[in-house]
């Protein structure tokens, strides 16, 4: 007998691999999911009873073709669409649900979820739709599960994937991994939509709980899928990386009752070692590889963290000098305000404090909560606590708000007692 819940997790692990391949075949991303759909919908009726077949994701590709072909058919209105039927179906008599789909080797396959990758990371779509169509069609996340995860209603996402597929048609965008000057670009586009699912799961920027477990761990799926599409791009194993190292934390990161608890008073115990020694690992293969980059880099700063068994132990020298080398490569605001952070506790909040002064992050929650730390260990409490205040006006997320919240509370009732919150970022993640 195979459960459901069984099916549901081949759904989420080879629904993209799936309609990848039918992309290439029917030249259309809703007739492939359409069919993807038809195929799993047939699974659920009968693998229950008939037990998995030898191949899962052979099965649903073949059935998932046969079913467009049917389609096909049914709306065919002349021999040109019987003909692209007989044609897909490359044989007379066709395939029988459960043979492995013709023509489809191991290679080919690669190729096409590399192809649905960058079609879904195109220039031309803005970033929310890239992030949404990833989760879509490469992670088989529902329009009701992607609505969820950023806060929006559910008709709403269903209209923004709808306009990005449409985007994707009438522009004609290729669906082909772009080559030469083109890539190192595009390339860095799938890395940063990949990164911003992590982020929201890790650290949501709106709703009651700090992290989204769900977003986190799609995140390290594709993050895999992509480094073992594409095993010579040292960035694409930087990242999976840096988010192997920061999720190993994940448990230590609340309370029981979802407080935030900063890195430096977090119970390292609690860290996941198995994470954490795959992150390592992943972070000396880059150092021999020497072509070093931003996810490199910051994977590196966190397997520095990941070193120090307590707080004290931390080598902050050696992660000021590793933002200054991620500040070279990537001269951002934020890039800066980390390094600030560095800069504090090597030598000192004074210090820290003229690095946060001269940049232009107002916008930017984490910029008045680094900047409030600093002002409160300065004993500068009036000013910490108006940064602290300005903090709570920038964030969405209730465990945050909480946080900075009780801050306020310790500096205006207690004065200036508490530890600094020593970070790898100004999150204290």
């Amino acid at each position: 007998m195979v459960h459901i819940s069984e099916i549901g997790q081949i759904f989420r692990e080879e629904y993209g691999r799936s309609v990848a391949v039918l992309v290439r075949v029917l030249g259309s991303i809703d007739a492939a999911e359409d069919a993807v759909q038809d195929a799993f919908t047939e699974a659920v009726a009968r693998w229950p009873d008939a037990g998995l077949p030898p191949s899962p994701v052979g099965w649903i590709i073949t059935t998932a073709r046969n079913r467009a072909i049917d389609r096909l058919r049914r709306e065919a209105s002349g021999r040109e669409k019987l003909a692209q039927a007989a044609l897909l179906r490359g044989d007379e008599h066709g395939d029988e649900p459960g043979d492995e789909p013709e023509g489809i080797e191991v290679d080919s396959v690669v190729d096409d979820q590399l192809r649905l990758i960058f079609t879904c990371c195109h220039p031309a779509l803005n970033r929310s739709a890239q992030v949404a169509l990833t989760l879509k069609l490469l992670g088989g996340l529902g329009t009701a599960e992607i609505a969820h995860a950023f806060l929006v209603p559910e008709p709403t996402m269903a209209q923004r994937l709808v306009r990005a597929k449409g985007k994707i048609r009438d522009a004609r965008i290729p669906y082909r991994v772009p080559s030469g000057a083109e890539l190192p670009e595009r390339m860095k586009s799938v890395l940063a939509v990949v990164y911003l699912v992590f982020n929201e799961g890790y650290a949501a920027s709106s709703g009651p709980g700090l992290v989204r477990e769900d977003l986190c761990q799609e995140a390290l799926r594709l993050g895999r899928l992509i480094m073992e599409l594409m095993p010579d791009e040292p960035e694409a194993k930087g990242l999976l990386a840096l988010m192997l190292l920061l999720n190993a934390r994940r448990a230590a990161r609340t309370t029981s009752d979802g407080g935030l608890v900063l890195l430096a008073h977090q119970d390292r115990s609690l860290w996941d070692a198995d994470q954490i020694a795959e992150g390592q690992s992943f972070v000396r293969q880059c150092l021999k590889r020497n072509q070093p980059g931003p996810y490199q880099l910051q994977a590196a700063i966190n397997a520095v963290h990941s070193d120090a068994a307590q707080p004290a132990n931390t080598d902050w020298r050696q992660i000021l000098a590793l933002y200054g080398q991620l500040l070279a490569m990537e001269p951002t605001p934020v890039v800066a305000l980390n390094r600030a952070v560095a800069l504090a506790e090597v030598e000192g909040p004074a210090a820290g404090l003229a690095a946060v002064d001269v940049l232009e992050l107002g916008h930017y929650y984490l910029f008045h909560a680094v900047r409030a730390d600093l002002l409160r260990r300065l004993g500068r409490n009036t000013e910490a606590v108006a940064a602290y205040r300005a903090a709570e006006e920038h964030t969405g997320n209730d465990a945050e708000r909480d946080f900075l919240e009780g801050r306020v509370r310790a500096l205006t009732t207690t004065g200036p007692g508490l530890a600094a919150p020593t970070s790898d970022d100004p999150h204290g993640r």
